[in-house]
């Protein structure tokens, strides 16, 4: 039997990232709202 969560970096930020946010429309609304809610985290 194997483990269901397997973590690794770069998959993480590759998919949760930053960069990967800011690249689609849908994304970058993510970062605003939470821009504007106050986020000390906004993305990974």
């Amino acid at each position: 039997m194997s483990l269901t969560y397997n973590p690794k970096k770069r998959k993480r930020s590759k998919t949760h990232g930053y960069r990967a946010r800011k690249k689609t429309k849908g994304g970058q609304k993510v970062l605003k709202r939470r821009i504007k809610k106050g986020r000390y985290k906004i993305s990974v």
